[in-house]
């Protein structure tokens, strides 16, 4: 029998199961432990008989067959009006909800009044643009919603991309394969990971393609459903890239897309796509653009310093493009 078939991709299926009872349920070491009412234990080790028969059959378990089978088996029971919802309700993405952030490895709460109104807003809209400096945790509120979204089974990947902007080598002169020259451009999206997954976890779930983390390029000519999909970097896309990105969002999918106006990598023969999209889509239902300051910076000190040090570098006569 599959695990990953029968617990579904970042145990989806055991998070669906745990909403309609008390007993903790723990799979370690291929054997299922529960720890709970005896009532339940009895009724949880039927659930599971019957999910791993349909296992057996080659039959895909889903958060809606679990459910179905948990109605079923209080049917048969004749316990159904009693206990026919769950015993947590389904945490909807909701601003209450949002306050708090639980991933595997650690609780994530927002710092300031920007984070939380950006966590709001990644629940009420389909893309959320969030522009400010570096350090106000832009993208890590970002991959922290995505990853308890993938857990509490309301999305079935994620999928983190940046675009791979040379600074000053050519990845074709880089030693190693494509993976390693490319690697180093993903690493942020990966250290996030790494901060809120188990680090064998998030290896299995990128192997199985549940968390993809790729280039901006590979988006081209896909269509991304029932996804978290993240965008860092974005002051690095061009138009047409923002373009191509935004326009790949499927049903039931968030787009997020992350970026700092002031830290524009590209060619000057380039527009930046993130400061485009921040004009041109401005006021459209389902898309909210929230900005961040130096106030929001949730590292150390010094870094609010040197950010505004920057941003009045012009204050004693010309910037450095005006010389």
């Amino acid at each position: 029998m599959d695990q990953v078939e029968l617990l579904g991709p970042a145990d989806m299926n055991l998070t669906t199961i745990a909403r309609y009872y008390r007993t903790y349920i723990v799979y370690r070491d291929g054997l299922l432990r529960l720890s709970g009412p005896r009532a339940e234990k009895t009724e949880l080790q039927q659930l599971f008989d019957r999910l791993i028969a349909r296992c057996r059959r080659g039959e895909r378990i889903t958060p809606e067959l679990i459910e179905a089978e948990i109605r079923r088996l209080r049917e048969e029971k004749g316990t159904l009006n009693e206990t026919s919802s769950p015993v947590l309700e389904k945490p909807p993405i909701a601003p209450a909800d949002m306050t708090v952030i639980h991933t595997p490895r650690k609780t994530i709460v927002p710092k300031s009044a920007n984070q939380r109104r950006y966590l709001e807003a990644i629940s009420d809209n389909d893309i959320v643009f969030a522009i400010g400096p570096a350090g106000t945790g832009k993208t890590y509120l970002a991959v922290a919603v995505a990853v308890h979204a993938l857990i509490a089974g309301r999305a079935s990947r994620i999928i983190l991309t940046r675009p791979a902007v040379e600074a000053g080598e050519s990845l074709g002169y880089l030693p190693g394969t494509f993976k390693e020259k490319i690697d180093p451009y993903l690493r942020p999206l990966y250290d996030a990971l790494f901060d809120m997954l188990p680090l064998e976890r998030t290896q299995r779930l990128i192997e199985q393609e549940v968390i993809e983390v790729a280039p901006l390029a590979f988006m081209r000519g896909r269509t991304l459903s029932d996804a978290y999909i993240i965008l860092d970097e974005a002051q690095n896309t061009t138009s047409t890239q923002m373009k191509m990105f935004l326009t790949r969002l499927g049903w039931n999918s968030k787009a997020i897309i992350t970026g700092d106006i002031t830290q524009i990598d590209l060619s000057e023969k380039y527009r930046s796509g993130l400061v485009e999209a921040e004009k041109l889509l401005a006021g459209i239902p389902g898309i909210c653009i929230v900005h961040f300051d130096k106030s929001d910076v949730v590292r150390p000190p010094l870094v609010s310093r040197i950010i505004h040090a920057y941003e009045n570098k012009g204050d004693n006569g010309q910037s450095e493009s005006q010389k």
